[in-house]
């Protein structure tokens, strides 16, 4: 006996699908990390589509049973500040995690850089007193991100009003961050030209580089999410 055909596949749903158009507009409101976001307008999106099932096979039109099922879910502006704060916190730990990995990469940095000409005049001493500040910058980084993880983690029933204030100063603690590493790379491949160790010069500029680039693009992301969070518009 032949094997019977496989199930025809299922039809795509129509662009005009008002579920469809729901989930959307929420997934465009939203900021946070894309994992997190995909699963929530997932989530959203089933249980409308369920609504909407359920009311239309009560027995209402399918435009009444969309109009209801908005009704009880609420408007796509209420869910998504509903969701938002969900992740703004994801995202908030996702930047305090990029700080904590580039916090050891910015120590290694005053480390070669130290290697590179101690305390010495010219080339050498300007570098140095870069990679001071690095250190410097390393430290407060490492402090934010783990008050950043533990409030918004295991230690955020504790600490509620920290947990809510924290991805605003993790954002704004990246993005001074990101800036001291992009400033510290240009200044630390200048400096590779003049000094005479400087494949060690190199070797911190592109750790810079490289933790600039980790930090840069998760802190505008949860500079937008506290944005979004606290009521305001966010900014590009």
């Amino acid at each position: 006996m032949a094997p019977p055909p496989p199930p025809p596949p299922l039809p795509a749903p129509p662009a005009d699908d008002p579920v469809e158009r729901y989930a959307a507009e929420l997934a465009a409101a939203l900021r946070g990390p894309a994992g997190a976001r995909e699963r929530l307008v997932a989530e959203v999106r089933d249980g409308l589509a369920e609504t909407v099932a359920a009311y239309a096979g009560a027995g209402l039109s399918p435009e009444r049973a969309v109009r209801e099922a908005v009704a009880e879910f609420g408007s796509v502006a209420e869910v998504a500040a509903s969701c938002q704060r969900e992740l703004t916190v994801a995202q908030a730990q996702h930047t305090a995690r990029a700080l904590a990995l580039t916090g050891p990469c910015l120590l290694a940095c005053w480390w070669l850089v130290r290697g590179a000409g101690g305390g010495q005049g010219g080339v050498s001493g300007f570098a140095h007193q870069v990679a001071v500040q690095l250190s410097s910058a390393a430290a407060v980084a490492v402090v934010v991100a783990a008050l950043a993880l533990a409030a918004t983690g295991a230690w955020g029933r504790w600490l509620p009003v920290a947990a809510e204030r924290l991805p605003a100063a993790v954002a704004w603690t990246g993005t001074a961050a990101s800036v001291a590493m992009a400033v510290t790379t240009l200044t630390l491949a200048t400096a590779a030209f003049l000094a005479e160790q400087w494949p060690l010069t190199v070797l911190a500029g592109a750790l810079a580089a490289a933790s600039h680039a980790v930090v840069a693009g998760s802190a505008r992301v949860c500079r937008e999410c506290a944005r979004l969070s606290a009521g305001e518009p966010a900014v590009v």
